[in-house]
C-alpha cells in the first residue's frame, strides 16, 4: 500500500516511506537485488540539492553513492557521514504490515531497514535538501556515503569504497554512522529524563565458518567419525561457554553516567545482574561485558539415511578489544580437533574518545532539542562499517539521533520483526543533526 505524500508531512517521512519501498535485501550470498534501486534514488535527491554524486557499482547492482557537501569554514578537516543501503533478509508472514510496504501505521513507518538503516539515510538526505533550499551550510565539509553490503562483510561497500576510492576520505579524520543516539527510558528513578546512548567503540567481529569432516555411509550403521555429530558436539561446547566478565573502558564510562543519571550505585563484581535489574538501560552494556561465540548456521547432509562426508557452521563471534588471542584460543579448544575454522571476517575493535569535542558536541545538540536527554557513551555489542574507515585513521561515533516513544524497544528492532521508526522520531533526528552539523 502507497502512503499518500499528503500524509507524510516533512521530507525525512517521504523519503524514508520511499526508501522502504525499495528492496535492498543481503542475504550475505550474492543472490540479492543488490542496492542500485536505492543508490540510484539516493543519486537523484542529492542532485536535486545541488550536488554532484557518484554512483558507483562494486559488482552488478552493488552500488555505492558518494557526495561531498561544501562547509563554510574550510580550514577545518571534513567529516564523514556514512550509512548503508542493504538490509538483512525478513519473511513476510511474521510481521504485521509488509516489510516492504512503508505502511504509516500508528504513528511510524513500518519497513525492513526503518531502524537499520534507511530512517537515518532519510535523515540525511532530508536535511542536505533543506539546506540546499535554505542556503545553509554545515560548518565543515561534510562527505557523505550511502553504501552497499554493511551486513555482509562491507566487500561491495564500504571496503570497495575505502580502496578504490580514497581520495574521497582524504582529510577526513572523523565520521559519524548508525547505532547511536537514539532515546532511552532512563528508569523510573530518573524522573523524566531520557539517556541518549552514542556508541564511541564496538567489539571486535570474528565471523567463523566450520567444518567437520567424516566418513560416509549407510544411515544404519553407527560410526565412530560422524561429521555431523562431531561438529554438533563442537558447537554445544562453543554456545554453553560461559565467558569471563570484563569491563573495559567505554562500558566503565557508561555505567559512571548511568550512576549519576539514575542515582544508583552499579556493583562491577556482578555487572549481569545489575544490566537486569536496571532494565532498558541495563541492556545499554548486557552484552558487552563478555566475550560471546553465537551458532547461526547449520548445514549438513541431504538425506536421513545418509551419513554426510562433511558438515559445516557458522559462527557469529565477538570478542571485546586486547582478548583476541585468548578468544581464539579458547574457540578451538572448545570446538576440538575434528572441527576446522576459517574465517568469514575477521576485524579488531573501534574506539572513539567521549571527553573530546566531538562527543560534547553531538551532546549539546541532543540537549538543545531535549532538555531532558541525558547523552552517555557506550560500546556497541554489533559492529558496522566503522571498522573499515577506522583503518584509514577515522574515528568513528554511531550518532543517528532519534526521539522514541517509550513503549519502543529501539534496539530488539534491529534484525528484528516489525521494524518501524516514528515519523515525529525523524523530525526530531533531522533537528539535531541540523545543530550538530552547523556547529561542529
Amino acid at each position: 500500500m502507497t502512503v499518500s505524500p499528503q500524509a507524510l508531512d516533512t521530507d525525512a517521512a517521504v523519503l524514508c516511506h520511499d526508501l522502504l519501498r525499495l528492496d535492498t535485501v543481503n542475504p550475505g550470498d550474492g543472490s540479492g537485488p543488490g542496492e542500485r534501486a536505492a543508490a540510484e534514488y539516493v543519486a537523484a535527491r542529492l542532485s536535486e540539492a545541488g550536488l554532484d554524486p557518484l554512483l558507483t557499482e562494486s559488482a552488478p547492482r552493488r552500488a555505492n553513492v558518494l557526495a561531498r557537501v561544501a562547509g563554510t569554514d574550510r580550514t577545518l578537516p571534513p567529516l564523514l557521514v556514512h550509512g548503508h543501503l542493504d538490509t538483512v533478509p525478513f519473511d513476510a508472514e511474521d510481521w504485521t504490515h509488509h516489510p516492504l510496504s512503508g505502511e504509516l501505521a500508528d504513528g511510524c513507518l513500518w519497513g525492513r531497514g526503518a531502524v537499520d538503516m534507511k530512517g537515518t539515510l532519510a535523515m540525511t538526505l532530508a536535511l542536505v535538501r533543506d539546506w540546499s533550499r535554505t542556503g545553509r551550510r554545515p560548518r565543515r565539509d561534510l562527505v557523505l556515503a550511502f553504501l552497499a553490503d554493511e551486513e555482509s562483510t562491507g566487500e561491495y561497500g564500504a571496503r570497495f569504497a575505502a580502496e578504490r576510492h580514497r581520495e574521497w576520505f582524504e582529510g577526513c579524520t572523523e565520521a559519524i554512522g548508525e547505532s547511536g543516539g537514539y532515546s532511552v527510558p532512563a528508569g523510573e528513578t530518573a524522573g523524566e529524563r531520557r539517556l541518549y546512548p552514542v556508541a564511541v567503540g564496538e567489539r571486535c567481529t570474528a565471523w567463523m565458518r566450520l567444518t567437520a569432516t567424516g566418513t560416509a555411509g549407510h544411515g544404519s550403521r553407527a560410526g565412530a567419525d560422524n561429521a555431523v555429530a562431531t561438529l554438533v558436539h563442537g558447537l554445544s561446547r562453543l554456545a554453553a561457554h560461559a565467558w569471563p566478565v570484563r569491563l573495559t573502558p567505554p562500558v566503565e564510562a557508561l555505567i559512571t553516567e548511568l550512576e549519576g543519571v539514575l542515582g544508583t550505585r552499579i556493583d562491577r563484581e556482578r555487572l549481569e545482574a545489575e544490566a537486569a535489574r536496571l532494565g532498558r538501560a541495563g541492556a545499554l552494556f548486557a552484552h558487552t561485558v563478555r566475550n560471546s561465540a553465537v551458532p547461526t548456521v547449520l548445514q549438513a547432509g541431504q538425506k536421513v539415511n545418509v551419513v554426510p562426508g562433511s558438515a559445516h557452521a557458522q559462527v557469529d563471534g565477538r570478542f571485546l578489544p586486547g582478548t583476541r588471542d585468548e578468544y581464539l584460543e579458547t574457540v578451538e579448544r572448545l570446538l576440538g580437533p575434528g572441527v576446522t575454522r576459517e574465517f568469514i571476517n575477521l576485524e579488531e575493535a573501534v574506539a572513539a574518545d567521549h571527553t573530546g569535542p566531538a562527543f560534547a558536541a553531538m551532546a549539546a545538540a541532543v540537549r538543545a532539542e531535549d532538555p531532558a536527554g541525558h547523552p552517555v557513551p557506550y560500546l556497541m555489542s554489533g559492529g558496522t562499517d566503522a571498522k573499515t574507515f577506522n583503518r584509514l585513521g577515522i574515528t568513528c561515533y554511531g550518532f543517528a539521533p532519534l526521539l522514541l516513544d517509550p513503549e519502543l524497544d529501539y534496539p530488539t528492532m534491529f534484525h528484528g520483526v516489525d521494524e518501524r521508526v516514528p515519523v515525529d522520531g525523524l523530525a526530531f533526528g533531522v533537528r539535531v543533526l541540523d545543530r550538530f552539523l552547523e556547529s561542529y
